[in-house]
């Protein structure tokens, strides 16, 4: 077998995007095919049934559940506020009278003669999905949402934490071998997201957090700094609902590690544009990977990843996952057909490879993964 096809990456500075905008439950489309929108742009809406709150109206006016109906003062199916009447007792002599308030607001849904209870639901919870790129409308689908389609540039992740945000993009190291560090973060930050080098501190995670930074974008984070942060250690379930107030993104690893020359250059080239990132991350069956994306204004067409972009073959671009070229880059320079031995026992297929730093290795195929660039 010549070639296989690999997990992989992208990292492009002029690609097409197409991101899939779906509600949790029907609802309504606003948007048209080929509307422009921005990220804050409400594609769609549903409403979600309100929480049902419970009146125990046999109890508070001391009645057998089945009189409960002569009682009162409203009909199921009516819109009732908090502070109002639902029900009161005839009294001795007009007297006497014991009166039942709603404390919430709603529409009386059900009453039980057997229960005696009242069952109030309260408005209905608006969800809304919004573009969270710039782009246009490439395909609604009714009752559900939208597909958004976006050019300009694009890179992915190793693994992230936080939702989606948007923000300007700042690079504040030198470098992709520095360290982000506390230091580095200005106060006019807020609202921006950073590029850093091989890492970022919790002090400067944190000093982000304070000054309302949007994202962190770096090679790699402590797994110990990213526990203290979340308050939890990380396992394999999907990432991306994190309330930290910003979002993280690392393009190598844990630890530090410096960022790859290539990536670093492009996010370089992105300084003082507007981007939107997100930190979720999925590691099984359906991979998601944390990405930023860029939009560019350009007036050509561009081609979207081709078909064979993570097939493993003789030049394409990949990254070394397990020790002991862990992290580091190269170009596959052949692809052997035998099978070959590991110490272990195991039989794998493996690949040829030169590395950016000049050296000729051979490693298991599935110890790499694809970078996508263009």
């Amino acid at each position: 077998m010549a070639s296989a096809y690999t997990p992989g990456l992208t990292v492009s500075g002029d690609i097409v995007i197409r991101r899939t905008r779906r509600l949790p439950i029907k609802g309504q489309v606003l948007v048209n095919v080929g509307d422009p929108v921005e990220p804050e742009t409400v594609l769609a809406r549903a409403l979600l049934p309100g929480p049902l709150q419970t009146i125990k109206l046999a109890e508070k006016l001391g009645a057998e559940p089945q009189d409960v109906t002569s009682f009162l003062r409203v009909k199921v199916g009516d819109q009732i506020e908090s502070g109002q009447m639902v029900a009161e007792t005839k009294g001795i002599f007009g007297k006497f009278k014991t009166a039942v308030l709603s404390d919430h607001t709603g529409i009386l849904e059900s009453l039980s003669e057997v229960t005696g209870n009242g069952l109030i639901r309260e408005a209905s919870i608006p969800v809304d999905i919004r573009a969270y790129v710039k782009g246009r409308v490439a395909e609604v689908m009714p009752g559900e949402g939208a597909i958004i389609e976006t050019r300009g540039a694009m890179v992915q992740g190793i693994f992230g934490v936080g939702g989606e945000t948007t923000g300007i993009i700042r690079v504040a190291v030198t470098s992709q071998s520095d360290l982000l560090e506390a230091k580095d973060i200005e106060s006019t930050d807020a609202g921006k997201i950073l590029v850093g080098g091989k890492g970022m501190t919790l002090e400067a995670i944190k000093k982000a957090q304070t000054l309302g930074v949007k994202g962190i974008i770096a090679g790699g984070v402590r797994d110990g700094d990213l526990a203290e942060l979340l308050g939890y250690d990380i396992g394999v379930a999907i990432t991306g609902q994190e309330a930290i107030g910003l979002t993280l993104m690392v393009t190598e690893g844990f630890g530090y590690l410096a960022m790859a020359g290539r990536t670093f250059t492009l996010l370089s080239s992105l300084q003082g544009q507007y981007a939107s990132m997100n930190g979720a991350t999925q590691i099984r069956a359906g991979v998601i990977r944390p990405e930023v994306i860029v939009p560019q204004d350009k007036p050509q067409a561009a081609a979207p990843v081709a078909d064979d972009a993570f097939e493993l073959k003789a030049g394409t671009h990949i990254r070394v996952i397990r020790e002991p070229y862990f992290g580091l880059l190269g170009s596959v320079t052949e692809l052997p057909s035998m099978l070959v031995t590991l110490e272990s026992g195991t039989e794998v297929r493996v690949l040829r490879a030169k590395l950016d730093d000049g050296r000729d290795v051979t490693v298991p195929r599935a110890n790499v993964e694809i970078i996508a660039m263009s």
